[in-house]
């Protein structure tokens, strides 16, 4: 399968190196370009599947870019950015962008946004690694493959999980078919509670369901046990790629 190509507009060299390195570990063919006027020499000789553009361009303006992009067509793209103004957001998104990442950001969080990204628009996604020596575990329809921490269809699409999602979910699986109470699961997410407004783990818990299970208010998987905390009820098992 061709890899996609991600076009990477930041100018900060440190930055464009380590989304290089990142995007090629996960199957894209990353073009790097340091500015507005690198990607305009370089667009003319080059299709892209996708642009990863930061907003704060030294002199000069990512969100002058993604205007100028959407106004040639329908390429996706992604803003990178260090600011947390939801002001800034709101505007990224209104000019044409597809998607909004905060800096400093989770690497495989990145990897499945784009991926998303790319899905919702009709663009080719980048295959997963199918490497041997790395078992899946499998539970319903779902397969997790610890070595790349995706979850992943039937149909092997990525279901796009948070870093605490993924540690959750990780966690539960660590421990199948055992009641886990709730002080167990702050004492293993830590830090990681601390991204949700109300810092409880059941916020996580209901985000992880909507993921993972066919009716969320009816949980196969990921289920209650009322004064004692949480269970995940599976036949889960390991197989080779």
């Amino acid at each position: 399968m061709t890899r996609p190509k991600i076009g990477i507009v930041d100018d900060e060299a440190s930055m464009r190196d380590a989304l290089v390195a990142l995007l090629s570990e996960n199957h894209f063919d990353p073009v790097p370009m340091a500015g507005i006027a690198d990607y305009q020499d370089n667009i003319d000789q080059t299709t892209l599947d996708l642009v990863l553009i930061d907003l704060q361009l030294k002199g000069e303006s990512g969100l002058s870019l993604a205007m100028d992009i959407r106004r040639a067509g329908d390429v996706p793209i992604v803003m990178l950015t260090g600011r947390g103004d939801e002001t800034d957001k709101i505007v990224g998104l209104e000019v044409g962008a597809d998607d909004y990442v905060l800096k400093p950001f989770n690497p495989r969080e990145l990897v499945a946004r784009i991926r998303a990204v790319l899905r919702r628009s009709g663009k080719p996604v980048a295959a997963l690694s199918t490497t041997q020596d790395v078992d899946r575990i499998t539970f319903g329809r779902l397969v997790v493959d610890p070595k790349q921490r995706i979850l992943m269809d039937d149909q092997d699409n990525e279901i796009p999980l948070t870093n605490a999602e993924y540690r959750l979910l990780d966690y539960f699986l660590s421990r199948p078919n055992e009641v886990i109470p709730r002080v167990d699961l702050l004492a293993e997410l830590g830090s990681d509670l601390t991204k949700y407004v109300d810092r409880t783990v059941d916020v996580l818990i209901l985000r992880l369901r909507r993921k993972i299970e066919k009716n969320p208010s009816k949980p196969e998987h990921l289920q209650t046990r009322r004064g004692q905390g949480y269970i995940f009820v599976t036949d889960t098992h390991r197989s080779a790629n």
